[in-house]
């Protein structure tokens, strides 16, 4: 019988340390006034798992002490923390370690409710030839781009594009740093008029600082090929028909900026779309450039004991600084304003002013077109040709690859794109291997 209280040190339950009077445990909500009473008989203390009454001899239990949260001492090392006498369920304190946690204990099993038959039977497969979401594969794509089942938001389509066409190929890379990839290309193969073949790439690199600059590198790579297939089988000499791709490029950009006068009041800062432009042409005995801007065209023979070389000069401040004097090379391209470009298409730029080169080269070899995402990690025409397989005129798209790999392992911090174009043109049908 109990003619009162007992009085506690800390918790049966969680070892919270008690004050006197207390009639549940602060910490775990224990009800100590069902702790029976401590018998007269001195209790033992069980050891290595015995059973009190056993065989070694019995221990007076020590008096209760009080103790402050300060005054707890950690057991010695091999001992191990008396258990509670009885679960706490919910209970949001360790019983070893009086720490409190933010979550109450997770049960080991859950009750799982039962799935709602309307959406475990899933959407309806899209039909034939519908654009699938890549995260559940069943959802249609709406034509902003998100999934029409589970809303996710689908891979832009120039985020990573590859081609080939014949015996050339390019591939183009968002990169690391940039949200979407403002760079575009076009490959094309055409026969001249005497039957020989004729191959060329064009690459352009929108200037980010302008209005959508990604719609300007495209409609210009597209106008600048649409003007190579009409001009190429009709006899017009390579060269010729390059600077007339370039204007042509031009035109399109142009037209970009021509917006209703409300679009121009709702945003009457923002300029017009432009891009730069470089291309190259490779006929059996021929190479033609031609370029207005930053992007780059490098000659790398498959004889690597042969030099390479870089065969465009830059639009640009850096470059403009080496050809007065000013700078040296190393210099110009140290400082904060060397990609600063000078040339460009678009309705804002100065004037055109494409320029265009004509090269014979006499062993074979392949033709890297490039934007500055690429050669930024390969700035010289020797650290270029390093980094070309030494089978890139058998296997363009792998050269592609690795080459917009290389700079996305040098930091990928632009847009990426590379064609590869081997030199002299293969006899039609021939392709990568």
């Amino acid at each position: 019988m109990m003619s009162q209280m007992p009085q506690l040190s800390a918790c049966p339950s969680c070892e919270w340390p008690l004050e006197s009077g207390d009639r549940f445990c602060g910490a775990c909500g224990y009800d100590l006034s069902a702790v029976p009473a401590r018998p007269d008989d001195s209790p033992t203390i069980a050891m290595n798992g015995a059973p009190p009454g056993g065989p070694w001899p019995e221990v007076p239990h020590p008096p209760a002490e009080v103790h402050l949260p300060a005054d707890l001492q950690g057991t010695e090392s091999g001992e191990q923390a008396p258990p509670p006498s009885g679960p706490v369920v919910g209970s949001p304190v360790s019983p070893v370690s009086g720490v409190r946690f933010d979550r109450s204990p997770e049960p080991d099993e859950y009750v799982l409710q039962a799935p709602d038959p309307r959406v475990a039977a899933g959407p309806p497969t899209p039909p034939e030839g519908t654009k699938v979401c890549v995260a559940c594969r069943a959802g249609r794509v709406d034509d902003d781009g998100y999934c029409e089942n589970c809303g996710h938001a689908q891979p832009r389509e120039r985020d990573h594009m590859e081609q080939e066409a014949g015996p050339i190929a390019a591939v183009s890379d968002r990169g690391l740093r940039h949200h979407r990839n403002e760079d575009a290309f076009t490959l094309g193969t055409s026969v001249l008029p005497d039957g020989s073949p004729a191959t060329f790439a064009v690459v352009c690199d929108g200037v980010s600082s302008a209005t959508r600059p990604d719609d300007a590198s495209l409609a210009a790579s597209r106008a600048a090929a649409e003007a190579l297939l009409a001009a190429l089988p009709q006899g017009t000499h390579p060269q010729q028909a390059m600077h007339e791709a370039i204007v042509a490029a031009s035109r399109a950009v142009n037209s970009l900026a021509a917006e209703p006068a409300t679009a121009r009041e709702h945003q009457p800062h923002q300029n017009a779309p432009a891009c730069t432009i470089v291309g190259s042409i490779v006929t059996p005995s021929l190479l033609v450039v031609g370029w207005v801007g930053d992007s780059r065209v490098y000659w790398v023979p498959t004889d690597r004991s042969s030099p390479p070389a870089r065969l465009t000069e830059d639009d640009s401040w850096a470059a403009q600084m080496v050809a007065a004097g000013l700078m040296n090379e190393a210099e110009a391209y140290a400082d904060e304003r060397a990609h600063a470009i000078t040339g460009w298409l678009g309705a804002d730029a100065y004037e055109l002013d494409p320029h265009t080169a004509s090269f014979k080269p006499d062993r074979p070899g392949v033709v890297v077109v490039c934007t500055d995402g690429l050669w930024n990690y390969a700035e010289a025409a020797d650290e270029m040709a390093e980094a070309v397989p030494a089978d890139a005129a058998v296997r363009p798209l792998h050269t592609a690859r690795v080459l917009v790999g290389h700079a996305l392992d040098g930091g990928g911090h632009d847009n990426v794109t590379v064609a590869v174009v081997p030199f002299p043109t293969p006899p039609q049908g021939a392709g990568s291997a």
